[in-house]
């Protein structure tokens, strides 16, 4: 049963080789022009006002459906306490917080994981990364024991550290076996993404399973699907701040990532030390994808739609792209979480479902969209 119910009822291309050829499908962003600072401002108003106007439907619907007035006088404090304001403040606004959150660190990395590579196809879930920080969250659980817990550290700063480590190591292993002759193509990385992820997953509940705690399945699987039933203002916090410090960050090597859509031995004629930026990116990116599967679990799917529409709509710069991308990703997983309170309430589905039943279509459609001969071979 989903909280806010539970609330009423008690209170209320290849890389590392031959760059690809002008136009090749492997290079992300090819196809949008982008247009003027006009239509970039249009589009990231446009986007505020759709992120705006679904977290208000969010506050408002769920198990226990309330008056936009309501919603309003709860968020303005004009309301005295009743179910009503406990349901808005303390269990629905920091739900919708964290997914804005989580889906725009999610798109953000993904954006730039697709330019490092160079393949359309990459991005956290599918090369691995969630399923790494998913594992080494799982880790932190088990050797908890549930009782909040690792070492004298609280799981506030063990989980994320956990995960953390978990996602550079899966993106290391998937890299270096991907990798052959000096090169890495996109057959390779993908299959390497998703036979890892795969192996990652089952030596999680190897893990539960060895470790003799039934109790803890659950939380496993809070993990593996996703789900953001868990938020609350105190987790808040950390996510936040990797999303703000990743984003600027990220904003400062824009250049240096446009420089990787031309071409690995372009990038190094311009003096771009294409195999150091690489591992510092990779390093900061993992980070971001830890912080954030560590509040949510695995979600899959928004770091691969949502770079690609922001593509479509601003181009592929990276100073435009990036905050667009972020704006789309909080838009996809604040509706994805929507429909998963609404359409089966009062339980909650999780949102990792939802976002695997829409990007895993559009992945297919990706991966036949104008293929070259290795998305033919994908």
């Amino acid at each position: 049963m989903s909280p806010e119910a539970r609330t009423a009822g008690t209170t209320g291309g290849p890389v590392g080789g031959t760059p690809p050829r002008t136009g090749s499908p492997e290079v992300p962003g090819r196809t949008a022009p982008g247009g003027g600072p006009l239509r970039y401002a249009v589009v990231v108003a446009g986007l505020l006002l759709a992120l705006a106007a679904a977290a208000t439907a969010s506050l408002a619907l769920g198990s226990v459906r309330i008056p936009p007035g309501q919603v309003l006088d709860a968020l303005t404090g004009r309301s005295g306490p009743s179910p009503f304001r406990t349901i808005v403040l303390d269990v629905r606004l920091p739900r919708v917080l964290l997914g804005a959150v989580v889906g725009a660190g999610l798109a953000v990395v993904g954006a730039v994981l697709q330019a490092l590579v160079r393949n359309r196809l990459a991005d956290p879930f599918l090369l691995g990364i969630s399923s790494g920080a998913s594992a080494g969250a799982v880790l932190v659980l088990v050797l908890g024991g549930g009782a909040g817990l690792v070492g004298g550290v609280t799981t506030t700063l063990a989980l994320p550290a956990g995960a953390f480590v978990g996602a550079l190591l899966s993106l290391v292993l998937v890299y270096g076996l991907a990798r052959t002759g000096g090169t890495l193509t996109s057959t390779r990385l993908v299959l390497a993404g998703v036979a890892v992820s795969y192996i990652l997953s089952a030596l999680a509940t190897l893990l539960l399973v060895v470790a003799g705690r039934p109790e803890q399945f659950q939380e496993a699987m809070h993990w593996s699907l996703g789900g953001l039933g868990s938020a609350r203002w105190d987790t808040l916090a950390l996510p936040a701040a990797a999303l703000a410090v990743g984003v600027g960050a990220l904003l400062t090597l824009a250049r240096p990532l446009d420089l990787l859509l031309v071409g690995e031995e372009e990038a190094t004629v311009l003096g771009l030390d294409t195999a150091r930026f690489r591992a510092a990116v990779f390093v900061l990116a993992s980070l971001v994808t830890a912080v954030m599967v560590s509040a949510s679990g695995a979600v899959g799917f928004v770091g691969l739609m949502a770079p690609h529409a922001a593509r479509l709509a601003v181009g592929a710069p990276h100073r435009r792209l990036l905050p667009v991308a972020a704006l789309g990703g909080a838009l996809a997983l604040v509706l994805a979480d929507l429909a998963a309170r609404t359409v089966a309430a009062p339980q909650d589905i999780p949102v990792g479902v939802l976002t695997a039943l829409t990007g895993g279509p559009f992945f297919l459609w990706l991966m036949r969209r104008r293929p070259g001969p290795e998305g033919a071979a994908l």
